[in-house]
Order: structure tokens, then C-alpha cells, then sequence
């Protein structure tokens, strides 16, 4: 039986750099397996049929399409990278960073396994914070609008802080914000694998937050 396979970007994504989901779907197309482009928003009924899995870039999007909708599976696009022997990497000669995991796929180590994996590949050495993994803490972004902005700021700068390497990895574009906004330099693991920069772009909290909902009620 032929799995039906999607690929959905994530809203975070498709507004940070519209261009990067072609280039994902078009690399899944060639060295993985046929897989469609998915744009509705996880916040809303997928609308797939029983059985499809969905390629998530974005850690929320993984754990609600797992979560609250039945008869669809999950899988993170660094899993799938990580085992495929076609991507060329790029090589960034023994640069040192630290790596953020973000909640939502806290309780998946096979993710934060093959995270470390692409950057042994690209030739970064991680450099550990003593919460990672399993273990891994809120970048803040998660507090809003729970708590004050005063003390959701609060919690990125106290996150950002435990990095030891002033550059920090992630692999969630609202962890880029809370990153910057801690004063540390982030780098979006994708960026990283098609040998782009990562621009914070909107980071006022309420401004980044008021993006994403837009999006969310348009998909």
C-alpha cells in the first residue's frame, strides 16, 4: 500500500522565507519519494486522507498534527534529511554553536538525534547546554501571552543565556526571535543546510505573533 506523503513548511516558515518550501519539496520529490505541498494550517482539520504521513519542518506543527488529528502520522524533515545519502552539504570547517531544541518535540530524541547528525555533517561541533534534548527548556516564546512581555523577555534572555557558544542552532523560526532578542546569534538549521543567513526579520513579540495569526486565519 502507497503511503500518501505531504509536506507542510509551517506558517513560521512560509513567512519567514517563502522561497525555502519549493526547495524542500522539490529535494523530497528527487531523493525521497513523491510528496505534495501542504499548506493548511495545523491550527485546522488537515483535510488528508487516513493513512498520510506529513513531513513537518516546524516542531508545533509536528506535535499538533500528531496529536489532534487521527489517522495521519508525523515525521520532521531532519529525520528524513539525516537518512538520506543524496543532500551535498555544505561545510562550515569546525564552527562551534550551541543547539536550542525546542518544547514541542521535547519528548522526541530520534529528532534531536538526527539534528546533531546533519550539523556532524556540515562540519559544526555542538557544543551542549546542560538543558538539551529530553531536557530542553522554553526559548520564552511559549510564555506569550500568558505572562507580561516584561517577563516572557524575561525568560528569552534567561534561555539564551545557558547557551555556552554565542551562535545557537535551531530548528523553530520563533526560537530565531527569542534567540536575538537573548543576544545570542541564531541559525536556523535549514538556513544552515542551504548555505543561507538567518535574518530575525520581525521580532517584536507582538508584531511576530500578529504575522502568525494572520496567517493561521488565511490557511
Amino acid at each position: 500500500m502507497t503511503i500518501a506523503t505531504y509536506f507542510n513548511p509551517g506558517c513560521a516558515l512560509s513567512i519567514y522565507k517563502p522561497g525555502m518550501e519549493n526547495r524542500i519539496l522539490d529535494f523530497l520529490n528527487q531523493s525521497y519519494k513523491e510528496t505534495a505541498l501542504h499548506k493548511i494550517c495545523c491550527r485546522h482539520e488537515p483535510r488528508l486522507e487516513k493513512g498520510s504521513l506529513i513531513i513537518n519542518v516546524c516542531a508545533g506543527c509536528d506535535r499538533r498534527f500528531r496529536s489532534l488529528y487521527g489517522g495521519i502520522s508525523t515525521i520532521s524533515v531532519w529525520e528524513i534529511i539525516d537518512k538520506l545519502d543524496s543532500f551535498s552539504y555544505p561545510d562550515y570547517g569546525e564552527l562551534k554553536m550551541s543547539v536550542h531544541d525546542p518544547c514541542p518535540v521535547r519528548e522526541k530524541p530520534q529528532v534531536h538525534k538526527a539534528v546533531r547528525n546533519l550539523l556532524e555533517k556540515m562540519n559544526i561541533k555542538v557544543v551542549e547546554t546542560k538543558f538539551s534534548g529530553t531536557r530542553s527548556v522554553c526559548c520564552g516564546d511559549d510564555f506569550y501571552p500568558k505572562l507580561s512581555m516584561d517577563k516572557v523577555h524575561s525568560h528569552m534572555k534567561k534561555r539564551a543565556e545557558s547557551m555556552p557558544c554565542q551562535i545557537v542552532c535551531v530548528y523553530c523560526v520563533s526560537c530565531i526571535k527569542s534567540m536575538h532578542i537573548g543576544g545570542k546569534k541564531p541559525r536556523h538549521l535549514m538556513d544552515l543546510l542551504m548555505g543561507e543567513s538567518t535574518d530575525p526579520q520581525t521580532y517584536d513579540t507582538l508584531k511576530w505573533h500578529a504575522q502568525l495569526q494572520e496567517y493561521i486565519d488565511s490557511h
